[in-house]
């Protein structure tokens, strides 16, 4: 398992929702980001915690 990985807590990210859309996250391992494709964000973990701000997402272009 990625060390990256092994500090976020699984069962934190089953409850998580995008804070714009209430929407499901999908976890993108090689970014270590949240994503949430309805908005078309990727929210980043630092340290293994999900930063949840929009403010803080990287918008996806493609």
């Amino acid at each position: 398992m990625d060390e990256r990985m092994s500090k976020v807590d699984v069962k934190l990210l089953e409850l998580l929702v995008c804070p714009l859309t209430q929407g499901r996250l999908t976890y993108d391992r090689d970014r270590n980001e949240l994503v949430s494709e309805r908005a078309r964000l990727a929210y980043p973990i630092r340290d293994g915690i999900p930063i949840m701000l929009v403010s803080e997402a990287r918008k996806i272009e493609e």
